[in-house]
């Protein structure tokens, strides 16, 4: 269907206060998923990027590369093993995940973003002190996975500061020169809160936070952080949703306005939550 010149300029003027609100303001976006493996899906999460840059926000993207990981590790006989849903990350597989997340994938993400007349630069945890971690105390030996003990944000605000958009691999250094896988939700939400940001937006493969799990219908759509416990306790936030719900309760009580989870399996998700009345997925406030 053909959208008419008078269409194009409504949905622009719409689109208006939305784009005041949000310039000058840092929004922090965890990219992963579908939206990382799909072609097109990919394409138009770039290109929301370089939109949200090109009118003024200041975008920090953080990213996973789960997938990659894994095929690399079998290229090289090794399968992958996971525990409790985390990956093991002995001492050969962090060399591997250093590789390919500060590597293949990051500097990949930045050349699509490049292509599309963005401006961005690739960094790592482990760039300017950013990310500062610890082993993760966990019920079984995760070998080399972390949690973060502290975040330095002074490199990334010196990119977006120069007109970039950080793109940001979730390995970290630890006191005496280890290297760390660190969960990118959880990295993304530290940063957040580390900058300040106006919002954190976690691109998952699901609508967002359902009361009937196997019904999109009934999409749960803003949640206020005091509800997240009940919600716990009836099971309606449980399984792979929980992470990701107590990554978004973080970010808010540490001062981020809104945290949104928003299915990346529809183009241009994030556009459709900045920039209309309707919103999209489930925002915590």
């Amino acid at each position: 269907m053909q959208i008419s010149n008078i269409d194009r300029a409504n949905i622009l003027v719409q689109a208006l206060p939305y784009i005041q609100k949000y310039a000058g303001k840092t929004i922090v976006v965890k990219y992963g998923g579908n939206a990382m493996i799909n072609k097109e899906l990919k394409d138009a999460v770039m290109r929301d990027i370089v939109l949200m840059q090109l009118v003024g926000i200041n975008v920090v993207l953080v990213h996973g590369g789960g997938p990659e990981i894994s095929e690399m590790l079998r290229r090289i006989g090794k399968e992958p093993k996971f525990i409790a849903g985390m990956r093991y990350t002995d001492e050969e597989t962090v060399e591997i995940v250093q590789q390919v997340l500060a590597g293949k994938v990051n500097k990949a993400l930045v050349q699509l973003l490049e292509s599309h007349g963005g401006r961005a630069i690739g960094l790592c945890g482990l760039d300017g002190g950013m990310l500062k971690a610890q082993k993760l105390q966990a019920e079984q030996d995760l070998g080399y996975v972390g949690e973060i003990a502290a975040v330095d944000t002074q490199i990334i605000s010196d990119a977006t500061a120069n007109g970039y958009v950080p793109v940001i691999a979730t390995v970290a250094g630890g006191d005496q020169g280890e290297v760390y896988n660190v969960n990118a939700d959880i990295a993304a939400a530290q940063i957040a809160a580390a900058l300040g940001a106006e919002k954190l937006i976690l691109m998952t493969d699901v609508r967002g936070l359902l009361r009937e799990k196997e019904d999109e219908n009934t999409l749960i759509s803003v949640v206020n952080v005091s509800e997240v416990p009940a919600l716990q306790r009836q099971k309606i936030i449980s399984g792979g949703m929980i992470p990701k719900i107590d990554c978004c309760v973080e970010a808010v009580r540490r001062g981020v306005s809104r945290a949104h989870i928003l299915d990346g399996r529809i183009p241009h998700s994030i556009l459709i939550e900045l920039f209309s009345d309707e919103g999209i997925g489930t925002m915590l406030c």
